[in-house]
């Protein structure tokens, strides 16, 4: 089993120092799944906060850019660029984040962030009409870049 490298020998956690790596090309991409009952879903265009969907992609943005601020430990990028889209579906609505740079260490935490920000806003403006808005399925999509190379999820059964 691979050694966790946010661990000190001690067992203490820890910045990874990534001085020694090389700068490549990174991306990723996550994905998050808010489940709303159709009735709110057809409420979306006469929200009195505005488009969800837009708001939720600004957040998402937005969140990548400050993700070592909001998990402790990882390394803050200069993202070269990051985006997030809002797809409204039978059963909610689909976001799909992306983040990329050019840096010693991913974006896997920058693109799971903007997902999970973009999820968190809709749920802010369509709350009050209902509480019961679950937010499901946040994860890794792919990655591309560095020591470890590319990850692609597979596809599991019902996902789309």
């Amino acid at each position: 089993m691979k050694k966790l490298s946010h661990y000190d020998a001690a067992g203490n956690a820890r910045m990874v120092d990534v001085s020694g790596k090389t700068e490549t090309m990174r991306t990723a991409r996550a994905h998050a799944f808010v489940r709303i009952a159709p009735r709110v879903l057809k409420e979306l265009p006469r929200n009195p906060k505005g488009n969800p969907l837009e708001v939720a992609r600004i957040a998402g943005i937005a969140a990548a850019k400050r993700t070592s601020e909001l998990i402790p430990l990882c390394h803050p990028l200069m993202l070269t660029h990051a985006d997030v889209e809002a797809t409204v579906e039978k059963n909610g609505i689909r976001i799909v984040s992306s983040a990329s740079t050019n840096a010693q260490t991913g974006v896997e935490m920058e693109a799971l962030t903007a997902a999970a920000a973009a999820a968190l806003t809709v749920y802010d403006m369509t709350k009050a009409l209902d509480k019961g808005i679950e937010i499901q399925d946040l994860y890794l999509l792919e990655k591309t870049g560095g020591k470890s190379g590319e990850y692609r999820r597979p596809r599991r059964g019902g996902e789309s």
